[in-house]
């Protein structure tokens, strides 16, 4: 009709969810770029930088390890997101969702073979514990690990205090002459709330009691089992989480209008799949598909 003009909306990328998924990502990589220097810094301190040798001189776990692997990751899944959001780069973009839903589907896939294989895997972790166990006073940062976990569930040992029996500086030879001799770390101790000092030497000669008496003194329980109790504690509400996110991704979203102003448009899939699988793959998928319809466009 005459008088009357029709206005065609262009397709436009939306820049509340651009400048969200950047700033959330740029969060994301200063902590990756931190962990991983905090792990280089505690390897260049043990000498391992100029020593690449000494990585197998410990015959534990390195907790530097994880410091390194974690903050390697966050890293590069972080420079994606971030560079990704702000040039609208479509390959980044789709790396960092597939790398962060591949994360994801890791980690439901080891619950439910930790689940399914329940009896081998207390088998490996008891040996984990044990290599552990005998590398105690090798490495500071693998002392203070196995003291948090030993403090931290109420154990000692990965089956009970005599498995202390397998380092050498605790074993109950005739032969060990150490002071720490049929003894445990002070972790295993029982807190004695009118302590105000750490009595670190509160283990000593406590395994040359009977196992009654010693309940009074230190932990009895394996780390083993307290860890199974721990997770069977939590197995609703984690399972729960995962559960409940898995089942989002498989069932088909309506397209929801969002009150937002007209400068920062919201255009989400009919059908998208991994939408609410995390709400940085939402976001990252969701610009893409902005990107795509203004190419589209062109």
């Amino acid at each position: 009709m005459p008088g009357k003009h029709q206005h065609f909306q262009e397709p436009e990328v939306g820049c509340c969810g651009k400048y969200f998924l950047f700033g959330f990502n740029i969060v994301f990589w200063v902590l990756g770029a931190l962990f991983l220097a905090v792990g280089l810094w505690a390897w260049g301190e043990k000498g391992v930088l100029s020593n690449i040798s000494a990585l197998t001189d410990l015959g534990g776990l390195d907790p530097v390890w994880l410091f390194v692997v974690v903050g390697g990751i966050m890293s590069v899944l972080g420079f994606a997101g971030c560079i990704g959001a702000l040039r609208e780069n479509t390959f980044l973009l789709k790396f960092f969702s597939v790398f962060l839903g591949l994360i994801f589907f890791l980690e439901l896939a080891t619950g439910i073979l930790a689940f399914v294989f329940k009896d081998w895997i207390r088998d490996q972790l008891n040996l984990f514990i044990n290599n552990n166990v005998k590398a105690y006073r090798d490495d500071i940062d693998l002392q203070n690990l196995i003291d948090f976990a030993q403090e931290y569930w109420s154990c000692c040992g990965a089956r009970g205090p005599n498995d202390w029996n397998l380092n050498i500086y605790f074993n109950c030879t005739d032969l060990n002459p150490s002071r720490e001799r049929c003894g445990v770390p002070f972790s295993c101790c029982v807190k004695d709330p009118a302590e105000d000092v750490l009595n670190t030497q509160c283990g000593y000669d406590v395994r040359l009691k009977l196992e009654l008496e010693q309940q009074g003194f230190i932990y009895t329980k394996g780390c083993v089992g307290q860890f199974e109790k721990w997770l069977q504690d939590n197995l609703i509400v984690v399972a729960g989480v995962f559960v409940g996110i898995a089942l989002l991704q498989v069932l088909p979203w309506p397209q929801v209008p969002f009150p937002l102003p007209e400068a920062c448009p919201l255009h989400l899939p009919p059908h998208l799949p991994s939408i609410l699988q995390i709400f940085g793959i939402c976001l990252a998928q969701n610009l893409v598909s902005d990107i795509k319809a203004v190419k589209a466009d062109w």
